[in-house]
């Protein structure tokens, strides 16, 4: 049986005291012991910023791959083997600036992946700039006078893009959080968990008290995540900030039109008899 003991490694964490990012880790750790998932049978992906050391704090396989590359190599991953548990981590900036495009084709081909995007609205590891989704108006070290441009909606692009299970968390109520988490973990198709995290060095006008103040839960107020038209609706509600599962739907994952995959993992195929010479000298 798994425990928070078996995911623990003795890695020193280099996040600032305080970040939204302990929550999450904590979380992650919390929902793979919820689903049993034992730490060999789980990868996690990461990219470039403060959410892309999180494979060096947890005791699984990990990739630490470039900046806005967590999905093309989470889906990799999965494609070469589905039955590992793929999680993806990364920040605002990572998956909703230049890994936008990537973000995108795995909502829309369905990848069976999990994504957890740390949401705080700001380049934390390179010391405070404006981020994709960074509000109109908020000064930054890059936008010293307010930030002219319009921020980015990852729950309404999400339900743009086709993605079979969308939610929000947020790291300072951990058990919600794991919740969340394990849910989309369980969802065979992509799961996308976006969770707003507060980062206490470099966007202090967003501390945990007016997070504690603005978020509610859609569980609690009757939200049905089976209706695409209330979870577009909730998406844009900024008066005050819904957290949990806007929209869970069941189609079918991308290696099911790949019958070869569904048979056997491709890292099980027998490939003594293919004969690759070829390809070695035409490209090598």
């Amino acid at each position: 049986m798994v425990s928070i003991a078996d995911l623990n490694n003795t890695n020193w964490v280099q996040w600032c005291p305080g970040c939204g990012d302990f929550g999450i880790l904590i979380a992650l750790k919390g929902a793979l012991v919820k689903l049993g998932i034992e730490p060999h049978q789980t990868v996690v992906v990461s990219g470039i910023g403060c959410a892309g050391k999180l494979p060096h704090y947890i005791r699984t396989y990990g990739f630490e791959g470039i900046h806005g590359r967590v999905l093309p190599a989470a889906s990799a991953i999965n494609m070469a083997n589905d039955r590992l548990t793929v999680v993806g981590v990364g920040g605002d900036g990572d998956g909703y600036g230049i890994g936008m495009g990537h973000f995108i084709h795995a909502m829309r081909r369905n990848y069976d992946i999990a994504y957890i995007v740390h949401n705080n609205e700001i380049y934390g590891l390179t010391t405070g700039q404006t981020s994709p989704t960074t509000k109109k108006g908020v000064k930054t070290k890059s936008t010293p006078h307010g930030n002219i441009e319009t921020e980015v909606n990852p729950i309404m692009l999400a339900l743009a893009s086709g993605a079979t299970f969308v939610a929000r968390g947020y790291s300072g109520d951990i058990p919600h959080l794991t919740s969340l988490i394990a849910e989309g973990i369980a969802h065979r198709g992509f799961a996308l968990i976006d969770v707003l995290q507060p980062c206490v060095t470099w966007r202090k006008d967003l501390p945990y008290e007016l997070y504690q103040k603005m978020v509610y839960k859609l569980e609690k107020e009757g939200h049905d995540p089976s209706s695409f038209e209330a979870a577009i609706k909730k998406a844009q509600e900024t008066e005050r900030w819904p957290i949990g599962v806007f929209y869970k739907t069941q189609k079918p994952i991308y290696t099911d039109d790949i019958p070869f995959i569904k048979e056997e993992p491709l890292v099980k195929h027998d490939i003594s008899n293919v004969d690759i010479s070829k390809f070695i000298e035409e490209f090598m």
